[in-house]
C-alpha cells in the first residue's frame, strides 16, 4: 500500500520533473491547457508521463486528486 503524501511536488517527482516550488511555478507559467484539452494529451508530456496521468484519472487512483489539481492549475 502506498502511504506517501500526494501533492504537486510528489506528482512532479513521479513524472520525473523538477519538484521545487520554484520549478513547479515556472512549469505552470510556461505551460497551459485549452478549455477542451485533455491533460494527458498535452504536447508537453512524454509518452510515459501522459500514460501515468491518464491512468490516474481513469482508475480514480490515489494520484487522481492531485492530477485534477494540476489540470485545474494549467487552465488558469
Amino acid at each position: 500500500m502506498d502511504t506517501s503524501q500526494h501533492n504537486l511536488s510528489t506528482l512532479f517527482q513521479q513524472l520525473g520533473l523538477s519538484a521545487s516550488n520554484e520549478e513547479i511555478d515556472k512549469f505552470l507559467t510556461v505551460h497551459s491547457l485549452k478549455p477542451d484539452a485533455q491533460l494527458s494529451e498535452a504536447d508537453f508530456w512524454n509518452e510515459s508521463q501522459a500514460e501515468f496521468l491518464r491512468v490516474a484519472v481513469e482508475e480514480d487512483a490515489d494520484w487522481a486528486e492531485v492530477v485534477d489539481e494540476l489540470d485545474a492549475r494549467l487552465r488558469h
